[in-house]
């Protein structure tokens, strides 16, 4: 494994209404709402953010939802499927919960791996599968999931390019992830605590980012000196990364790997817990110190969520 990358961060997709992003992921998955804050370049966009009971990197699934917004067109270049890890023996009682809420399922087998394929009521590509996932994660049993059930992280994401050997190369020497399978148009990467990144052959035009579509992924890395030397080590390589940029949980830089999906960088610090208590993650709006001024105007102009938001 890389010295700098320890895995997949966190997935962010862009959502339809947001009553009904809240809800699915929430009621339905069982994830906990840790942040829930804006689109720091749209701010009048919420950001929310869903995952274990502390907010753990690698189980986080966030969204843009927007009631406004057009359906994603699937295509070559983004991230396909998010893959979530169930505990063994988990499978059969996922799917009889999701046939109750009216969801279409496809049970597929990727070698010696079973997939419940599900999408999220925006079209949002999902699948669960049973791995006991990364040991730093507490799965989230305050809400509608009994810890027999409970989502443990992200187990992986398939990204579909124009070309395989290409992006394989890329995390191979960028990243140093190490291929641990393979098969026709696909190929298996370790991605490092329990993870792992499936790449796969396209020949589709490029996607359109929408509803329903995953905006980028992010990687890990544990500190800001790790985050420096490979936002260095992209440059170099002649890759157009951004500056970082802070995400008040965490830093973050991007770029598009070869084969047109947005990468991100994000290190593991300083977490959620940095502006509430963690027993109260989710609860109220979080707004950065430069959108504070901000907060009367930017609370009328966001959709309204589920639960009622304090000030």
């Amino acid at each position: 494994m890389s010295e700098t990358i320890h895995g997949i961060h966190h997935v962010t997709a862009i959502g339809g209404e947001p009553v009904t992003n809240l809800d699915f992921y929430t009621r339905v998955l069982g994830l906990r709402l840790v942040k829930r804050t804006v689109n720091f370049d749209d701010p009048t966009t919420w950001h929310l953010y869903f995952g274990d009971e502390h907010g753990s990197p690698g189980t986080l699934m966030t969204f843009f939802p927007h009631p406004l917004a057009r359906a994603g067109r699937a295509g070559s270049g983004e991230v396909a499927r998010t893959t979530f890890a169930v505990p063994a023996g988990a499978l059969a009682d996922w799917r009889q919960r999701l046939e109750r809420e009216g969801l279409a399922l496809e049970q597929t087998d990727e070698g010696d791996q079973h997939l419940l394929e599900v999408r999220d009521p925006h079209g949002t590509r999902l699948a669960l599968t049973e791995s006991a996932g990364p040991s730093h994660v507490e799965p989230w049993t305050g809400g509608q999931v009994s810890a027999d059930l409970a989502i443990r992280s992200i187990e992986s994401v398939r990204l579909d390019v124009p070309d395989v050997d290409a992006t394989v190369a890329f995390l191979q020497e960028m990243f140093g992830l190490q291929q641990v399978g393979g098969r026709g148009d696909r190929r298996w990467l370790d991605a490092g605590g329990g993870q792992r990144v499936e790449v796969k052959a396209s020949a589709r035009p490029r996607a359109q980012l929408g509803a329903g579509s995953v905006h980028h992924v992010a990687f890990r890395v544990p500190d800001d000196e790790a985050h420096v030397a490979m936002q260095r080590r992209l440059a170099e390589g002649g890759y157009a990364v951004t500056e970082v940029k802070d995400r008040q949980y965490f830093r973050s830089i991007y770029f598009r790997e070869p084969g047109g999906v947005i990468f991100e960088i994000a290190t593991d610090v300083p977490g959620f817990a940095t502006d509430e208590p963690e027993a109260e993650l989710g609860q109220r709006l979080k707004l950065p110190p430069w959108l504070e001024s901000r907060r009367t105007e930017l609370m009328q102009s966001l959709p309204p969520l589920t639960q009622e938001v304090s000030s």
